[in-house]
């Protein structure tokens, strides 16, 4: 039966794709934000300040997964498991557009790239580095600072102290993103044509050049 959790952004209802699976019902903290077209199922934990966008799912049914506090899990990923696991993102995990997360635990602050595949029991070190298209076979363990690319995924070198400051301003973005979703997201219909008055985007959110400067 789906369970629908209604939350109000600019006067308008929002309905978030969540559902209970054999009495476990997910859990998300009020400071996290799931949009309304991403399906959160059964057994889930979501903790503070985390973003889940549009197309990712999230399927707590044959396992648990927990999302620890400031992770990000973007637009079409999925996660998921073999029978009686349990998928960890620890706290400020980066989980990058269309990635897959079967089954693995991914480290503390750490980024999985794009599109790229993380397999059944594998251990993301803290502060690793998965590139984009990366395949990840089942069981490996990937030590902390490691930056991994290739399928199969191999690690080419350490992560630098730059690296990962990059990736932690970065992640620091979609730390803040669910506060900016639940004061400005609105549903509305597009224009069709462009305003005079339309803002630059430049004036809403600083550039990456501005960000990396910080």
């Amino acid at each position: 039966m789906k369970n629908k959790v209604s939350f109000s952004l600019q006067g308008l209802y929002f309905c978030s794709m969540i559902y209970s699976f054999k009495g476990f019902i997910p859990v998300v903290h009020p400071s996290s934000f799931v949009h309304p077209q991403a399906a959160v199922t059964g057994n889930v934990i979501i903790g503070k300040n985390v973003y889940i966008g549009p197309g990712a799912a999230l399927r707590g049914d044959w396992g648990g997964i927990v999302i620890e506090d400031g992770c990000n899990v973007q637009e079409n990923c999925t996660i998921h498991m073999f029978p009686g696991k349990t998928v960890l993102l620890k706290e400020a995990a980066h989980i990058g557009h269309g990635a897959i997360i079967h089954g693995g635990t991914i480290g503390r602050n750490s980024m999985i790239g794009m599109n790229a595949v993380i397999m059944d029991d594998v251990e993301i070190g803290d502060e690793c580095i998965v590139g984009a298209l990366s395949f990840v076979n089942a069981n490996t363990h990937i030590p902390a600072r490691s930056l991994v690319v290739g399928n199969p995924g191999k690690i080419i070198k350490q992560v630098s102290d730059e690296m990962i400051l990059w990736k932690t301003k970065g992640t620091q973005l979609y730390q803040q993103l669910p506060a900016d979703c639940y004061e400005s997201l609105v549903a509305c219909e597009a224009l069709t044509e462009i305003p005079a008055e339309r803002p630059a985007q430049e004036t809403l959110y600083d550039t990456w050049e501005q960000i990396k400067g910080k």
